[in-house]
């Protein structure tokens, strides 16, 4: 790739240096391809934490499990171990599961397609073991809604309820949750891909270009190629890839050839859409991913570089402006600043609008800091400078 747009990764910690290098390597005997150097002074305590953090941990032990050297404390790989054989059994739970559910809509004639979960760890990994999934994310046509709610609320599940302020806008949400108590699943419902304002395709070309899930005997129906790898995409980047596995879907996807000459909506989409442009660059400088020459020539410019940098500072701060270290009061703020610099800069300008509108909204955060009565929410408005500030000085509980 071009000089030019290469990262910054000085300030990556060395925990989660290894990390990456661990998840870049090739399918063969990972055996002496890495340098000692790279294991010295590592806290195995934080490379734990960023692995379950960044929901690799499956990835991580099917490269470590065959691994003999002495670099790596052997309470390590049993610990991920164990997480990757807790995680296997969740994704059959949730295999089983999205039959049920795809069954349950089918026979009230309520199309629906799943965006991730075991469906997509399947087509992309070939393998549901080697991704995680807390939850089932199901899109249906938004006038089915009632009845979709009725149907799981039949069969045992319950709607989890956001507390929400009196000034909350309704119209940009894009999903509603439920959970299961008994069989402890969460299911998410979604009338749109993203959240409002933001163009996407409709539900109906959605369908017609679906495909159906080789996982279950009864009919499940998922993404069509190009749109999964627009929507995860889509996904990463509002979330700045502060979890690593987006990324590495991203990087699973292309390797399995879905850039490619045929794909013309891919290449139109990166060649009109600068921010997806970012995306190409973070995969392939950190997971090693490989870009054909056509689109390496849509990785440059310093916009697309800066926003990629800018992600590499989310993806280390886990996307918490927080800071644990005594007296961080400017620290917390410049994290702050940066992060919110990030979110702002990958928004079309119409989003730019409702995002600085939404700033002096009152959020579920201010409630949390402060509980006011129904009658007295207005108060939220001259309060939330205020409210915000204390937020990013002050230290999680």
């Amino acid at each position: 790739m071009d000089n030019n747009c290469s990262l910054d990764f000085s300030i990556i910690p060395r925990e989660l240096r290894l990390l990456l290098e661990i998840i870049r390597t090739g399918k063969g005997d990972i055996n002496g391809q890495f340098k000692n150097e790279l294991f010295t002074d590592i806290n195995w305590d934080n490379f734990l934490y960023l692995a379950r953090h960044h929901r690799i941990y499956p990835m991580l032990y099917s490269k470590l499990k065959k691994f003999d050297g002495e670099l790596i404390p052997i309470q390590v790989i049993q610990t991920l171990y164990h997480e990757y054989k807790k995680n296997t059994y969740q994704m059959l739970q949730l295999c089983a599961e999205m039959e049920q559910v795809s069954k349950l809509f089918t026979e009230h004639q309520i199309r629906l397609l799943f965006l991730k979960g075991p469906v997509i760890a399947a087509d992309i990994y070939g393998d549901i073991s080697l991704r995680t999934s807390k939850d089932l994310d199901i899109l249906i046509p938004k006038t089915d809604l009632k009845r979709a709610e009725e149907l799981l609320l039949n069969q045992g599940y319950e709607r989890v309820e956001v507390q929400a302020t009196l000034y909350e806008w309704k119209w940009s949400k894009h999903h509603v949750s439920y959970f299961h108590p008994q069989k402890k699943i969460e299911l998410e419902i979604h009338w749109r891909l993203h959240p409002a304002p933001t163009k996407e395709p409709n539900f109906n070309e959605l369908w017609q270009r679906k495909r159906i899930s080789k996982l279950t005997s009864y009919p499940v129906y998922y993404l069509g190629d190009e749109d999964l790898f627009l929507f995860l995409v889509a996904h990463g980047v509002r979330h700045g890839w502060f979890r690593l596995r987006w990324l590495l879907d991203i990087d699973q996807m292309i390797r399995n050839g879905i850039i490619n000459e045929k794909n013309n909506g891919l290449l139109k989409f990166f060649q009109q859409h600068y921010l997806g442009r970012h995306a190409l660059i973070l995969s392939s400088q950190l997971l090693n991913t490989p870009i054909n020459e056509e689109m390496q020539s849509l990785t440059t410019g310093k916009r697309t570089r800066k926003q990629a940098q800018m992600a590499i500072f989310y993806i280390i701060e886990m996307g918490n402006s927080f800071s644990n270290e005594p007296f961080s009061i400017k620290l917390n703020l410049h994290k702050s600043f940066v992060l919110n610099l990030y979110q702002f800069s990958i928004r079309s300008n119409l989003q730019k609008f409702f995002y600085i509108i939404k700033l002096f909204y009152p959020s579920p955060a201010d409630t949390e800091i402060l509980r006011l009565p129904k009658s007295l929410q207005f108060l939220y408005f001259p309060l939330r400078p205020f409210l915000w500030v204390w937020r990013k000085t002050m230290k999680p509980i």
